[in-house]
């Protein structure tokens, strides 16, 4: 089984829409995860069904105890988050604000404060109209931890595949190079990375090979949009040769592209003849040969 992670440095280069088509592409033989819990948006172009649902649970929250505190105010001399603060004469706290330390339920002299675990998303296992499965998530607003709800997406995803003997897990991993990242790719076969040319596109790009060389994993390289500023174009292939990173694919832009996503399709569901479509088989080509 091949766990093939797509991540991009920044958003709007198309990762989402390229890992959709790549889960029309495998079909049932693969599991979806949607590991961008943050802004997950897989679900706009998969129709799932939300068969399951989860509560997920992360950290801790205060909560006082209206009938047992004693307005001495300690909790909110103490609170270096400005969690607490008092509405219509009673101690209140801010749940985006409160980092759930406990601190204040520790120095309560009435034992007032209770740290309860706190509601920070959803997980959801999914059937999609490709009849597959897709496993994503949606964190809370305001909420933190996503790095562990992107390592539950992933956990289900195997236990899912390895149950159902699929070849493959197509994830959906997160842009830049922060923890829910990091929670994306750690341990994948594969990494492949979805750039656009454009300043801020090479930029981040080089950012997130340079976290891929750390982790000593194996990658490659998508350029979409290829054809819209062949100087940065140039560049990006330049790195890529330097740091020996494979190049599998350079999408051209298409409006196909965007008419399909507008329909609720991806790009290799369409019946309109288009390069981007034929380079993307191929691109799914590659994925089914790695380390054969």
């Amino acid at each position: 089984m091949k766990e093939i992670v797509i991540i991009s440095g920044k958003g709007g280069t198309g990762k989402t829409s390229i890992t959709a088509a790549l889960a029309v592409l495998a079909g049932k033989n693969a599991v979806i995860a949607d590991c961008d819990v943050d802004a997950a948006d897989m679900h706009l172009l998969l129709s799932p069904d939300f068969a399951y649902k989860e509560d997920f649970y992360s950290g801790k929250i205060a909560l006082i105890n209206q009938a047992k505190c004693i307005e001495c105010g300690k909790c909110n001399s103490v609170c270096r988050f400005n969690a607490i603060s008092v509405i219509n004469n009673n101690y209140t706290i801010n749940e985006i604000n409160c980092e759930g330390c406990g601190y204040c339920a520790k120095i309560c002299p009435a034992n007032a404060i209770e740290m309860k675990d706190n509601l920070t998303g959803k997980l959801y296992i999914s059937n999609t109209r490709l009849d597959n499965t897709l496993v994503h998530a949606e964190l809370n607003v305001g909420a933190e931890n996503s790095g562990k709800l992107v390592t539950k997406v992933r956990k289900e995803a195997l236990r899912i595949a390895k149950e159902t003997k699929k070849d493959y897990i197509i994830i959906d991993g997160t842009p830049g190079i922060g923890c829910p990242v990091i929670a994306s790719i750690t341990g994948a076969n594969y990494i492949i990375v979805v750039t656009e040319p454009s300043v801020s596109g090479f930029h981040d790009m080089k950012r997130v090979f340079e976290l891929i060389e750390r982790f000593k994993l194996k990658s490659a390289c998508v350029i979409n949009k290829a054809d819209i500023n062949q100087d940065i174009v140039c560049e990006i292939k330049n790195f890529l040769v330097l740091h020996n990173v494979q190049l599998i694919a350079e999408l051209p832009y298409d409006e196909v592209f965007v008419k399909s996503i507008i329909e609720g399709k991806t790009v290799v569901e369409n019946d309109e003849k288009c390069k981007i479509k034929a380079s993307l088989e191929t691109f799914w080509e590659f994925i089914q040969n790695i380390n054969k």
